[in-house]
């Protein structure tokens, strides 16, 4: 699996998702720019130990992502509270690529209009809560997909 962090702001999400990566035999893309430095003490720390084993890979732009996967736009999913479709209405594979925004600001509209039936959103049942947790949307996403992989989809 792929997990892919678009220009992630917070380095204790990222260490996170990185040990999750491991935990999970994914890899772990990201595209900068970065809101911290690799060698930020909070992002070691949320990694723990693991943080040597993540199967990384940085790329410069998005445009280098696309390029470095071989991958086009309609060939991953993107997670938004935009989105109209919810994860679970979608057959999830471990070899799917996930891209996740800035926890400040989601993905751009520009990646979200250009597949919007690519685009999915976890459900969130109180008005006043605006998001989830990064990393906390990126295990949901990862362990669905993990689940219909070995069990089936719904």
């Amino acid at each position: 699996m792929n997990i892919v962090l678009f220009e992630p702001e917070i380095p204790q999400n990222t260490g996170n998702i990185g040990r999750l990566c491991v935990a999970t035999n994914s890899r772990l893309h990201l595209i900068e720019p970065l809101g911290f430095e690799l060698s930020d003490r909070y992002l070691k720390r949320a990694g723990l130990d693991y943080w040597q084993y993540v199967d990384l890979k940085i790329h410069p732009s998005l445009e280098a992502f696309y390029q470095s996967e071989a991958l086009t736009p309609s060939e991953h999913f993107c997670l938004s509270k935009k989105a109209d479709k919810l994860y679970t209405e979608v057959a999830l594979t471990s070899s799917d690529y996930f891209m996740f925004g800035r926890e400040t600001k989601g993905l751009p509209d520009e990646i979200l209009s250009a597949y919007p039936e690519r685009n999915l959103r976890i459900p969130i049942f109180h008005n006043g809560v605006r998001s989830l947790n990064l990393a906390n949307s990126v295990s949901i996403i990862a362990y669905e997909a993990i689940r219909q992989t070995m069990l089936g989809p719904k």
